[in-house]
């Protein structure tokens, strides 16, 4: 047995937490993140790391890394130039692209349609095409394809795609130009739409290996000097980064399909969060992480977060496994501000960041965040990562004051003003995963982590019903542990397309078993053993003529038991659910999905010693806040002295290295088990 480390990077904090998979022992950092190269916060992370847990970097097996540059380079406009060969006829496919409008009934006014990706300057068409049953129609313009990658050469795109229609059924001429590219262009990479996504609908088709082939070049390069930068430590390591479906992959995968780690770093908080609930006896979560850019918000029922067939950032939709992550632009470092056309106080998106950062983290920043409303207030005591980070109070309040004075009402009502408002956000990023999926929120409990989300989770909870608030062990780095303890993912998809009056379970199983084998080589080539590898399958379904189907989870025991009827009845079941409707048409079953999994890390979380229910011991002093329109004493406890059974009632703050947990008037808190901060209405 050795150590992992497991990496979050956020915009503000990079996050780490290193633990020795023998003893269960571990340790965990918190550093300023460097935006202008993420690796070298993560450089002197390690070296920090390390030297407290006396720990050689070279005796690190796994680092376990979950990171937002492919998001950045979306996000930015700073992927690849991209150079994309499809079928003659099809030219204009990135153009054309769906007539959904987002926004709505004047929508389409206001809308600015977003640029696509690949220029049509940088689109060319080659002959040949094969049927939708997969046979040559007409064979492959080999002439035609040597001309148009010349044609790219000469403009100078950084990246190629190759996207022909009805390559999924069959994907020799998306093959052969490949090999027609690397000959022509060398090193520039070649994504295959084939390869990348081997499902139909040309335009999600396309468009996903064309932000594919956008993202490779900025991946490759960060992942091969993250590597590099590591190895300079003799760290010899495997590593591998988080995808955007909460499964790891090996950083050499990554750097080939980077689109499937667009969401890597929201996903971290989510496993991190069903390992904490599986510790503490929760089955239905509702996951807050707030960090000090943005929050991410997910759903987790019956310890099973919930995925999503598209990964979404900004404008940019395709089509690539992701667990269903809300963001918001609230975070610790969201920016207060009044504008003088409306004289409302509004808070976010822009945020103050890591450079400057709050003003209170007296790095330069001018500008009134919530974090600074919430030193104004007393919710956040005036030192922070275990004393090692002092807080500027006077300069927060100086800060928070010009809200005050804009708004004509005191200081405290106008930081209040700024906490309320970004709950508020918060509260609305929830409610879409919860009750406009058809959920009930007071289902479930409400966890919050992240550097603010013990900050911000009991006001939540209130907004939601969800009880109880739940505030984790190490909820600062909780999307590092959520790195350090998932396993590896990998998935590969099939279009069926057959009306399923017409199809027989037979015909999926064989299928699937294909699939399988195919998704066991490849994590077997990424080191995993056999006999360690878990299998599990997905079946899209709609009725026919809709344009959307419904992923259903499926084994192949109930497949050969229930059969195609007991499939159907779960997708009327599933559909009734999100929808409110059921039709009277036929079913079609459009896709099939095989997903292997590595062995689940067995870690079970450390018991605390059992207390007699009071925490007088843990209590470092008194304490003043505001709260409920008044002054109010409280007390700040040290998370480090709590012992199993404390109960806490509020208003009390509870300090600890990576966070600052909030409990409210109102509220009473106990400590469970394990460590967990359970906060419920009195």
């Amino acid at each position: 047995m050795g150590y992992r480390l497991g990496v979050d990077v956020g915009g503000t904090f990079t996050d780490l937490l290193l633990f020795d998979e023998g003893t269960g022992a571990f340790w965990r950092h918190k550093t300023p993140s460097t935006p202008h190269d993420s690796s070298e916060g993560i450089l002197n992370g390690v070296n920090v790391i390390c030297d407290e847990a006396g720990v050689d970097p070279k005796s690190i097996e796994f680092v376990l890394h979950g990171t937002t540059v492919a998001t950045n380079a979306v996000l930015e406009g700073k992927g690849a130039r991209v150079g994309l060969i499809t079928t003659e006829g099809y030219r204009h496919v990135m153009q054309i692209a769906r007539s959904y409008v987002p926004g709505g009934l004047a929508g389409w006014i206001i809308w600015p349609k977003p640029t696509p990706l690949a220029a049509l300057e940088d689109t060319v068409t080659v002959g040949g095409r094969m049927t939708a049953s997969g046979e040559e129609l007409r064979p492959l313009d080999e002439a035609g394809a040597r001309a148009a990658l010349l044609q790219l050469k000469e403009q100078g795109v950084e990246a190629i795609t190759v996207s022909l229609i009805n390559a999924y059924a069959n994907g020799a001429h998306e093959a052969r130009i490949g090999e027609l590219a690397r000959e022509i262009m060398q090193d520039v990479p070649v994504s295959l739409s084939h390869v990348v996504l081997p499902e139909m609908q040309e335009y999600e088709r396309t468009l996903t290996t064309v932000a594919n082939a956008a993202v490779r070049p900025v991946v490759g390069k960060y992942v091969s000097n993250l590597r590099a930068r590591l190895h300079e430590t003799g760290m010899t390591g495997k590593l591998s980064l988080l995808r955007s479906d909460g499964g790891l992959m090996s950083a050499e995968k990554a750097e080939e399909h980077p689109v499937n780690i667009l969401m890597s770093g929201p996903a971290g908080g989510v496993t991190g969060a069903l390992w904490v609930a599986k510790n503490a006896g929760l089955n239905n979560i509702l996951t807050l992480d707030v960090g000090g850019t943005s929050t991410d918000v997910a759903l987790i029922e019956n310890l099973e977060p919930r995925r999503a067939r598209n990964t979404d950032v900004g404008h940019l939709s395709v089509r690539a496994s992701s667990l269903d992550v809300k963001t918001v632009g609230a975070g610790g470092g969201s920016i207060a501000y009044v504008p003088e056309l409306t004289g409302a106080l509004r808070v976010g998106p822009m945020s103050a960041g890591a450079v400057p950062g709050p003003v209170a983290y007296g790095k330069g920043g001018e500008l009134p965040t919530v974090t600074d409303a919430n030193v104004v207030l007393g919710y956040l005591p005036e030192n922070l990562l275990g004393g090692t980070f002092n807080l500027d109070r006077e300069g927060a309040k100086r800060a928070v004051q010009t809200i005050a004075d804009a708004l004509g009402i005191d200081l405290m009502a106008a930081a209040r003003g700024i906490i309320d408002i970004v709950n508020e956000n918060m509260f609305g990023a929830l409610r879409m995963i919860s009750v406009q999926q058809g959920y009930d929120p007071r289902h479930f409990a409400l966890m919050g982590f992240g550097g603010a989300g013990p900050l911000h989770v009991n006001a939540v909870a209130r907004l939601m019903g969800s009880w109880p608030a739940v505030s984790p062990v190490s909820p600062g780095v909780l999307c590092a542990l959520g790195d350090a303890t998932t396993r590896m993912r990998t998935e590969t998809a099939r279009s069926f397309s057959r009306l399923a009056s017409q199809t027989h379970s037979d015909d999926l199983l064989a299928i699937l078993t294909e699939m399988e084998g195919q998704t066991r080589a490849e994590l077997r080539s990424d080191g995993v053993a056999d006999a360690a590898i878990e299998c599990a399958f997905e079946i899209d379904v709609r009725y026919a003529g809709q344009a959307f189907e419904v992923p259903l989870t499926v084994t192949m025991d109930q497949l050969r038991s229930e059969g195609i009827e007991g499939l159907l009845a779960r997708f009327d079941a599933e559909h009734l659910r999100l929808f409110t409707f059921n039709m009277d048409t036929p079913h079609e079953i459009v896709n099939l999905r095989a997903v292997a999994l590595g062995q689940a890390l067995d870690l079970p979380a450390a018991k605390l010693p059992k207390g007699d229910g009071n925490p007088a011991a843990a209590k470092m002093r008194d304490h003043t806040l505001w709260m409920d329109g008044r002054e109010q004493a409280a007390i700040i406890y040290d998370r480090a002295k709590l012992r199993q059974g404390d109960v806490i009632p509020g208003p009390a703050i509870v300090v600890e290295m990576d966070s600052t947990t909030l409990i409210e008037t109102g509220c009473v808190a106990t400590v469970d088990r394990v460590g967990n901060i359970l906060i419920n209405p009195v």
